[in-house]
């Protein structure tokens, strides 16, 4: 992930599209992304989702028809996501979503491989818990 860094774009527009799980990005340099909602999710800068270190990662299952119930601000360089399922700590800085943006297929390619190699699933199996075994708190 991109470091913050000072020069990089800010949004002039974030929209989300609750029906089609979307948050669109607009930024001043021109560039616009769709962000799809579960994307969003798997990819958490919280240490829930990255871990502490390299190699710590949680793979992340269940989580195709996640959504975003709301959007907060932080400072001038960030938003706040929550989630549908019950997800709120990670920070989402401009960087990151413009980097998100940027390398989205190639950072999607790797989540559906790694799903694939854990025989996991995008699709939430009722009635349980996350895939580490932790219930989340809300």
């Amino acid at each position: 992930m991109a470091e913050l860094n000072k020069d990089a774009p800010s949004p002039t527009e974030i929209k989300l599209h609750q029906q089609s799980r979307l948050l669109e990005i607009s930024f001043a340099d021109g560039k616009t992304f769709r962000l799809p909602c579960e994307f969003l999710r798997i990819h958490s800068p919280s240490a829930e989702v990255r871990g502490h270190g390299p190699g710590q990662e949680v793979l992340q299952i269940g989580k195709k028809e996640v959504t975003i119930t709301d959007i907060e601000p932080v400072g001038n360089y960030a938003i706040n996501l929550f989630f549908s399922d019950g997800h709120n700590t990670g920070i989402y800085s401009w960087n990151s979503l413009y980097d998100y943006g940027l390398h989205q297929d190639e950072m999607w390619q790797r989540y559906l491989q790694r799903m694939e190699e854990a025989g996991a699933s995008r699709e939430q199996v009722a009635g349980s818990l996350p895939f580490d075994g932790r219930p989340k708190s809300k």
